[in-house]
């Protein structure tokens, strides 16, 4: 049995019970692909053997009860409703939902508190409504789902705002800040997100809200800095856990969370257990991008619950409906109400305020979601738009014409104005490697600014080269994720980077490692940024397994004004009709709620 080219195998075969070895195997290949649990009901894999022999029964599995336990057990493995864990795996999950439930009965003792303190600012909330015109719109979009979601996250622990694109979470969480500051004007705030990039990406949007905010509320909302997740729980270095938790919780009364779908099942687990039972937590994401890249898929677990998302009592309902003055905008009634213990808990923004239902952009990322096959042939059929083009894999003319409007930026003098202008669009990949990737499509674009005479890619750090950090460097300041242009100024060759309200900031070159060229970036790499354009390159076959309607979503939706999109139909449709599937116990065990 060859075990060297196999480290799923190797794991197995450390454990001396051959009958549990092809389930060891299995669910460490499945970790490693971002379960985090094996379905002992609908795993295709269990259907065949294992390099580790044939899968035993799961009566023969329950017989060894010093390797696979049950809950409370202390072995290797858990078994808990026909899945199967790792131990650590399964106390992640279970830590969560404790968590979640511990904040939702925590809500019960200040629930009247909460209403009278909103009561008292009627005004202010009735100011927020929302404004966006309801004329030839379904009832769902006409719903002022922004207002309900400002109220609830004031009324309880815990709550969840997810929407697409531009349907307004920015917005949301400030006329939440807003509220809150006035509430308590001492109220302690943490502002929080998955990378540094995402961190600073959510303080300059906050910061450049158009919200007729006071002064004394404006200057709170700019002093507070967003971190990293990391940061935001006290890292130790070398070490897996945190300087807060459940015995040191986070000293705030309100914790914001932006882009969940990134965050992994032992983060969240680790989050949730440092959020008291005093404290708030708002978790903010669009439940349809691309899940983390660590096991795990938990904001997105939570938010498929359908049952739960803008569902309310006739209580809540009623109390939130005499906030809205304008009659269309009001929380419809629901024919029943839900029993979901998340009920009142998950709210789904409905309106974008950059795509129209009717708009390219907003049709395409619609029918890749929802996998709408005779949409997708009309795009295809009919594939030059203004916000929409689909070309064929062998097509080079269009690519170039993408590269070529990269001049912008490099015959710009004004380094401040480069950067902007480069920031205006993004090559995207959907893998690293191979024809299309991330290595080919910046050698092309390299080649092909070279050949226009506007670079000289002949050292690692080239004028004008575009830059991306790939890993947070604290003593520069630097955060994975942060883009910069390599550009010599007064005598001096330095990375420049936008350090916001309009100024610059620049890094010697010497002192820069963990970087690379970002003509393109993977489509991973683009989660919560925006451009003006996209260029999307897709493989040449379908058979990757990341290739999935999250993937191209994700991509899609990155565009303000126009995605074009490289691919073959085989590919475009295969994509739209794949979708991440990782396994775990979240959604099967919310009666544990």
């Amino acid at each position: 049995m060859n075990t060297a080219t196999d480290i799923y195998l190797q794991f197995a075969l450390a454990f001396p019970e051959p009958l549990v070895q092809p389930h060891a195997w299995l669910l460490a290949k499945r970790l490693q692909e971002g379960h985090i649990c094996i379905s002992l009901d609908t795993d295709p894999q269990l259907a065949t053997g294992s390099p580790a022999g044939a899968y035993p029964n799961t009566q023969q599995l329950t017989n060894r009860p010093q390797w696979i336990g049950s809950a409370g057990d202390i072995a290797p493995f858990i078994l808990h409703r026909n899945r199967l864990y790792l131990h650590r795996y399964f106390q992640y999950e279970s830590a969560i939902l404790n968590h979640i439930h511990r904040l939702l009965k925590a809500e019960a003792a200040t629930c009247k508190a909460n209403k009278d303190a909103l009561l008292q600012q009627a005004s202010l909330i009735g100011s927020l409504e929302a404004d966006h015109p309801l004329q030839n719109l379904p009832p769902e979009l006409c719903t002022d789902w922004s207002l309900a979601a400002v109220i609830t996250a004031c009324l309880q622990q815990f709550t969840i705002l997810t929407g697409g694109p531009g349907t307004g979470k920015t917005t949301t969480v400030a006329k939440i800040l807003w509220l809150h500051y006035t509430l308590q004007p001492n109220c302690r705030i943490a502002l929080a997100a998955p990378t540094g990039k995402a961190a600073t990406r959510m303080a300059d949007s906050l910061q450049s809200t158009t919200l007729p905010l006071p002064e004394s509320v404006r200057i709170q909302l700019q002093q507070l800095q967003p971190v990293t997740l990391h940061r935001l729980l006290g890292s130790k270095n070398e070490d897996i856990y945190f300087r807060h938790n459940e015995s040191n919780p986070l000293p705030f009364d309100l914790v914001i969370v932006d882009e969940c779908s990134m965050i992994d099942v032992a983060m969240f687990a680790k989050l949730l257990s440092a959020i008291s039972s005093s404290t708030r937590i708002l978790l903010l994401g669009d439940k349809n991008q691309l899940a983390s890249v660590e096991a795990g898929s938990l904001f997105g677990d939570l938010c498929s619950q359908t049952a739960a998302i803008n569902t309310f009592s006739s209580d809540t309902q009623n109390f939130i409906n005499q906030f809205i003055a304008t009659p269309g905008r009001s929380i419809p009634k629901a024919p029943t109400a839900s029993a979901h213990p998340l009920a009142e808990h998950i709210i789904e923004l409905q309106y974008s305020h950059r795509f129209s239902s009717k708009s390219g952009i907003g049709r395409l990322s619609d029918a890749i979601l929802h996998n709408r096959k005779i949409v997708l042939d009309e795009f295809l059929l009919n594939n030059q738009g203004d916000e929409v083009s689909i070309m064929s894999s062998d097509s080079d003319t269009a690519f170039n014409s993408f590269i070529d409007s990269y001049e912008a930026y490099i015959r710009e003098p004004d380094i401040y104005q480069a950067l902007q202008l480069f920031q205006q669009q993004r090559i995207l990949c959907a893998v690293r490697e191979g024809k299309g990737g991330l290595a080919e499509c910046n050698q092309l674009a390299e080649n092909r600014l070279k050949k226009n005479n506007c670079l000289q890619p002949d050292t690692p750090f080239y004028e004008n080269r575009p830059i991306i950090i790939t890993r947070n460097n604290k003593e520069l300041g630097l955060v994975n994720g942060d883009v910069g242009i390599v550009r010599t100024i007064q005598g001096a060759k330095k990375l420049w980077l936008d350090a916001g309200n309009g100024q610059v900031r620049g890094i010697s070159v010497q002192y820069i490692q963990h970087a690379e060229t970002v003509f393109a970036m993977t489509i991973h790499k683009s989660q919560g940024s925006e451009y003006n354009r996209v260029f999307i390159r897709m493989p040449n076959h379908p058979d990757i397994p990341i290739l999935t309607r999250e993937l191209l979503y994700t991509a899609v939706t990155r565009a303000k004004q126009q995605a074009i999109i490289m691919s073959s139909e085989l590919v475009l449709k295969a994509t739209a009709a794949g979708s991440v599937q990782r396994a775990s116990g979240i959604t099967h065990r919310m009666d544990e709620l």
